[in-house]
């Protein structure tokens, strides 16, 4: 497959700079901004899955008139996190 390029950035000095200073062995500002974008990527599509759940769990609720309270909801899952805490930690 074939490599393609992005937009050339420009940035502030200090913005360089910062970015240069947290550089980790072998890295380079290239690839650190790569990394930087698949992330964003990655975290922008988990949001948007996210935010296309709950309006289909909204119109879900609506159709079927069975709401949760956000209450026992949440008590549910620290249910669940106590459980999943003891199993893991002893």
């Amino acid at each position: 497959m074939k490599t393609a390029t992005l937009p050339s950035l420009r940035v502030e000095p200090q913005l360089r700079a910062a970015a240069e200073s947290v550089l980790r062995e072998g890295e380079t500002l290239t690839s650190l901004i790569e990394t930087a974008m698949r992330e964003t990527i990655a975290r922008r599509r988990t949001q948007d899955e996210f935010v296309a759940r709950g309006l289909r769990a909204a119109q879900d609720a609506q159709q079927t008139g069975i709401y949760y309270a956000a209450g026992a909801v949440h008590d549910e899952l620290a249910q669940r996190l106590d459980a999943r805490r003891k199993q893991v930690l002893g």
